[in-house]
């Protein structure tokens, strides 16, 4: 294991003092694993006790392999560090809302977030890096969020595009990962004494950007994954100093101490990794702002739509109404007004429904994760490890045409069934070695 750098222990003498043994002596204890399950989803035999402060969570056993099960594909959970669920929690999004979530890979925090939303609103997923922002998006899809746009930008190319436009901003800031040292030793090795400081004038800088996009009266929180008071505490004054419009407002959540608007998770006084939140409240009191909005699909032709529309009608409990096609894909607009997106990296926006070949309509993978289909068939857990894997099922000689294979009550994904057959249609780069 790698030691823990000379410099934060010397760091976290001056802020914790008399406390310092029993913060280390944490690092000789297991971390904690915690599990969040998507509303309406069963919990699992090895999920422990709730998580007092996160809505649909639990402590999750030491040697769960949850990641590994059908269920974990089929979007029924997400594994989530327990002290992580405080970020959102305390930013509580209402259904209807408009909610930024500005550093949003991997996907814990915004999927958290849509839960809150209950399907109602718009939430914008963002991430500036590429590689995470493609996992973002398939977490965005994974756990079924069919009301999201997963965008692929800097804060400076948001921020003129959405001026004053969210109801709720969340700022997940990267930050220099003090709180991951004890479940990901290797991260020790890239801390230095510097980067607190560095990574401090990273967040004022998203920060800046983030509060021209929150609406007067809207809320935003900041919150980092670290210790020190460079990034939090600092990062926070900073900001507040510079904003006067801007004020603290106190965070109640269950299970965690009261605070004045500032909150810290220290992992020996709280089960979790470590974290710290910052709830603060822009002046005034004024809806979103109204943009001048632009379509961003492209129209259907009559053909098509009727197409669409009779698949969806025949296949899906509650059929969406088909907006037009965007990135190729036939889709489903989130019910909020867009800004011209042009120029701007989009990878997933609304639902994706699938696509229009001639007189077929080819479902996609996203539409049997996100909505109730209307012919299901039950699955076992080997069958649904095996159609994951891309195999064919059996089924009966009464079961034709598109179906899902349900386990657990979670849909898998789409198949189409013949000659006792399901052929399976799990998409090819999702496919379980």
């Amino acid at each position: 294991m790698c030691e823990l750098p000379k410099a934060f222990i010397e760091q976290m003498q001056r802020l914790l003092g008399p406390a310092l043994p029993d913060f280390l002596h944490t690092y000789l204890l297991p971390y904690h694993r915690g599990i969040r399950l998507r509303p309406g989803a069963d919990k699992p035999s090895d999920a422990l006790d709730i998580v007092p402060w996160a809505k649909y969570a639990y402590y999750l056993a030491q040697d769960s392999r949850a990641g590994a099960h059908p269920l974990h594909e089929a979007g029924a959970y997400y594994l989530q560090e327990p002290s992580a669920m405080t970020a959102a929690a305390a930013l509580a999004p209402q259904p209807g809302d408009r909610v930024l979530d500005l550093c949003a890979a991997p996907g814990g925090k915004s999927t958290q977030l849509a839960g809150l939303m209950e399907g109602k609103g718009f939430l914008v997923c963002n991430e500036p890096v590429p590689g995470r922002a493609q996992i973002l998006s398939r977490n965005i899809e994974r756990m079924g969020v069919a009301n999201a746009m997963v965008t692929c930008a800097l804060p400076e190319q948001l921020s003129p595009r959405f001026p004053e436009y969210f109801d709720k901003v969340l700022v997940d800031a990267p930050c220099s990962g003090e709180g991951m040292f004890r479940r990901h030793p290797e991260a020790r090795l890239e801390w230095t004494s510097a980067s607190p400081e560095g990574c401090a004038e990273r967040q004022l800088h998203i920060l800046e950007h983030a509060a021209r996009m929150l609406r007067p009266g809207g809320q935003m929180v900041f919150s980092t994954c670290t210790f020190n008071d460079t990034e939090n505490e600092g990062v926070a004054g900073i900001f507040l100093s510079r904003h006067p419009e801007f004020s603290l407002l106190p965070i109640c959540l269950e299970g965690l101490p009261e605070n004045d608007g500032m909150l810290r998770l220290w992992p020996h006084k709280t089960k979790g990794e470590g974290h710290f939140v910052a709830l603060m409240q822009k002046a005034g009191d004024a809806p979103p702002l109204r943009i001048k909005e632009k379509n961003p699909c492209t129209p259907l032709t009559k053909q098509e739509f009727a197409v669409a529309q009779e698949f969806l009608s025949r296949h899906l409990l509650t059929p969406p109404l088909p907006s037009g096609t965007f990135l190729g894909h036939v889709i489903a607009l989130p019910d909020a007004p867009l800004p011209d997106l042009s120029g701007l990296r989009v990878l997933r926006l609304g639902l994706q429904l699938g696509d229009v070949k001639g007189k077929l309509f080819l479902p996609d993978h996203a539409l049997a994760l996100s909505l109730p289909a209307r012919y299901t068939h039950p699955v076992t857990e080997a069958e649904a490890l095996l159609f994951q894997a891309g195999q064919v099922l059996p089924c009966g000689e009464d079961v034709k045409g598109w179906v899902c294979p349900v386990y657990e009550g979670m849909q898998l994904g789409w198949g189409k069934a013949s000659q006792e057959q399901i052929k399976n249609h799990y998409p090819k780069g999702l496919r379980r070695p």
